[in-house]
């Protein structure tokens, strides 16, 4: 098999060395590409992102926000390209409606966002803050763009979604980001950040795509950095006690393991509305890209005597629900992104 998913970094579009992790089609088992992140120097790429971010720190807030606008009307327009890629992750089209246009939702928002802010490079924060008597000192905050990049170390779930959300603030912010897709669908991130690229829209630098598991990413990340997990709890806490984040002290944000519940009061017994709308959102959370988001329900909890009336309800919706390739119409829910989803949240997150 000779396709690679590519990275793009230090400017340009670049296959890693060997065979690579294989990547195969959820729904038809296909084999169609590999990742593999050997050969690519991380410290190099990470300095050129943080050279290179001047021109966006350079940037005042309206011009990102207008920049941020102008993206995501881009992707907008091609969006049905990023469908028929979605499909090869198991996922349904209004699982992909989720991912790929809330991605572009997350672009929408944060532009809109230059609003709030001055035509400038930093924003003053509050009043001035009198610090002596008959202010000889004071103090005030001003908000400028760190110096370095932000690393997205992503989950499999959401390639588009998952990528969007993170870079439309610190692209709003001024700074540069380096992401690191999940491998098992880097290939639906690599197809977007393509688009992006070839869009000429931000400046270069603002976006490096490295396609895969770069077990070293931390290691030279420095004091201007910032660097974002989401994954499984077990190796944010692993990557979070990284030595170079402490010895840089290096903002660490962790999205991880989530244990959601659905709960029914007394009072929503058969017939009424509440009643019905907790089986609906039960169902929906449980078929929803297979129940593989952070924000599926995963817990239950009915009064006792409803036991058999929630369980003969759900199972009737349940029954409706029509399973196979997410391309066919009639299906409501697709497949798993691999018969191995324990190692793949693992491996997703690393």
């Amino acid at each position: 098999m000779g396709q690679k998913t590519q990275h793009y970094v230090q400017g340009q579009w670049q296959s890693g060395n060997g065979e690579g992790i294989p990547v195969f089609d959820s729904i038809t088992g296909e084999h169609f590409t590999s990742t593999t992140v050997r050969g690519l120097d991380v410290a190099s790429i990470l300095q050129y992102g943080r050279d290179k971010g001047d021109t966006l720190r350079k940037m005042t807030f309206q011009q990102r926000g207008n920049m941020l606008k102008s993206l995501a009307m881009y992707l907008t327009k091609r969006k049905q390209a990023f469908y028929e890629i979605s499909y090869r992750t198991g996922a349904t089209k209004r699982d992909s409606w989720i991912d790929i246009e809330g991605g572009f939702g997350n672009l929408f928002a944060n532009a809109s966002l230059r609003k709030l802010f001055p035509n400038q490079t930093y924003h003053v924060e509050g009043d001035p803050i009198d610090l002596s008597g008959g202010g000889r000192f004071m103090a005030h905050h001003i908000m400028v763009p760190r110096e370095g990049v932000a690393v997205h170390i992503n989950a499999f779930n959401f390639p588009v979604w998952g990528m969007l959300e993170k870079c439309a603030v610190n692209w709003m912010a001024g700074m540069p980001a380096v992401v690191l897709p999940a491998p098992q669908t880097a290939y639906l991130t690599e197809a977007v950040v393509r688009e992006i690229i070839a869009s000429g829209i931000l400046p270069e630098g603002s976006l490096q795509l490295i396609s895969g598991t770069a077990k070293n990413i931390l290691d030279t990340v420095g004091s201007q950095d910032v660097v974002t997990f989401t994954g499984s709890a077990n190796i944010g806490r692993q990557l979070k006690n990284h030595p170079q984040l402490t010895r840089e002290s290096v903002p660490f944000t962790m999205e991880a393991d989530s244990l959601n519940a659905a709960i029914l009061g007394p009072d929503a017994v058969v017939g009424t509305p509440e009643f019905d709308l907790f089986i609906k959102e039960v169902r929906n959370e449980m078929t929803t890209k297979c129940g593989q988001k952070c924000t599926a329900i995963r817990r239950i909890i009915v009064p006792q005597d409803v036991i058999d009336d929630v369980q003969a309800a759900l199972s009737k919706q349940l029954d409706k629900v029509t399973i196979g390739d997410p391309r066919l119409k009639e299906v409501r829910m697709g497949s798993l992104v691999s018969i191995e989803p324990t190692r793949i949240c693992k491996r997703a997150s690393c």
